[in-house]
């Protein structure tokens, strides 16, 4: 057994993931919105000491601006903030350019979400990609309509060469359905139509922080199996690992991440962290913990080497 393979013992030489491709900001806009006592602004100043901190180069920073379009909330002037809190993250994202790109984001089950992403396209500050968090937008696949809806997404997304970033899993605290069939139906249904752009699945289809969730393995495992079988509709499919393996995270769950990215292939693995909020792990920290899964030296230094087509 080899020194990566042993909790808590890292590399002989150290090794930095050459990019962070699951990163938030929060503007103020934002912070007033979720009116949080523990969350505060983010900064794209702060995400570069991050970054630093962690010998990380590029990354990639993904709009929250979904948020206004969450189903729960009534949002005056919403289309408007959506459009401020994109033009924003692009703009700071902006500040450091070769370093960072910015990612729009949209509920895309509002009507003005293809206006959106039309616009987002035409910036140079945000046609990188599209942020989607089917969660905060109850975006439900077995839902034909909602089907349909991300079929025109994804249609409109490949046209436009815009990288795409989900969160997959459907909401929780609704209780909405999320397992095989759901992954079924993105396989089949929407991975067609992103012929020409990267795919990109946040936190091993799950949400994190933690490997806790059992229904988000089960789609996990059956987009697991369909990279086994070289089934030629993952080819542009990708996932990040941002907060999956946390500090506290258990020795089955750490043989669980490793069994899933043995099975769909280390290059398909992008490293990632997501927002540095009081409840997740800076992106130095979350790559220590990372290094603590049973995977290889070889293995980790392929997955820090990785950077996504969108950021080249």
């Amino acid at each position: 057994m080899g020194l990566a393979l042993l909790p808590g013992v890292s590399l002989a030489a150290p090794v930095s993931p050459a990019a962070d491709h699951h990163q938030h900001l929060f503007s103020p806009a934002i912070i007033e919105l979720l009116a949080s006592p523990n969350l505060k602004e983010i900064s794209v100043e702060q995400v570069i000491a991050h970054l630093d901190a962690a010998g990380i180069r590029q990354g990639a920073i993904m709009s929250v601006a979904y948020m206004f379009g969450r189903p729960s909330r009534v949002i005056d002037n919403e289309y408007a903030k959506v459009r401020a809190e994109n033009d924003w993250t692009g703009a700071q994202a902006a500040k450091y350019p070769g370093r960072l790109k910015a990612f729009c984001g949209v509920n895309p089950l509002k009507e003005y979400a293809l206006e959106e992403i039309a616009r987002c396209a035409a910036s140079p500050a945000l046609r990188t990609g599209l942020k989607m968090h089917f969660g905060n937008s109850d975006v439900q696949l077995s839902n034909p309509a909602h089907l349909e809806r991300m079929r025109q997404v994804f249609r409109a997304a490949n046209a436009n060469k815009m990288a795409i970033a989900i969160h997959m899993r459907a909401s929780i605290s609704l209780k909405r359905p999320y397992g095989p069939e759901q992954a079924r139906l993105f396989l089949e249904e929407l991975m067609p139509l992103a012929t020409d752009i990267t795919v990109q699945v946040a936190h091993l289809s799950g949400a994190g922080p933690g490997y806790e969730d059992p229904a988000s393995d089960w789609v996990m495992a059956t987009l697991a199996q369909a990279f086994e079988q070289r089934d030629p509709r993952t080819r542009n499919l990708y996932f990040d690992v941002a907060s999956m393996v946390d500090k506290d995270i258990s020795n089955a769950n750490r043989a669980l991440v490793a069994r899933r990215i043995h099975q769909v292939g280390v290059d398909k693995i992008l490293w990632g962290t997501d927002a540095a909020t009081p409840t997740n792990q800076t992106p130095r920290d979350a790559w220590a913990s990372f290094m603590r899964i049973p995977l290889s030296d070889a293995e980790f230094k392929r997955i820090a080497a990785n950077v996504a087509p969108y950021l080249k």
